[in-house]
């Protein structure tokens, strides 16, 4: 598989990575608590997975204090 394959990631992906819809990735975006999606493209953006993940795991260690 190729990096840059798996460095950049759909909406979709980030949808079931985090188990979130759309319009709360959105929403979360918008107030700061969510990682920005990244443009590459005349309307294409990506988000970069391991700032995706490290946001899930972050919010894992939140809720275990």
């Amino acid at each position: 598989q190729n990096f840059m394959d798996s460095f950049f990631v759909k909406i979709t992906e980030v949808i079931t990575i985090t188990s979130l819809s759309r319009s709360t990735i959105y929403r979360l975006i918008n107030i700061g608590d969510f990682p920005a999606q990244v443009s590459i493209g005349r309307r294409q953006a990506r988000w970069v997975k391991d700032e995706i993940v490290t946001w899930c795991e972050e919010k894992l260690l939140d809720s275990r204090q």
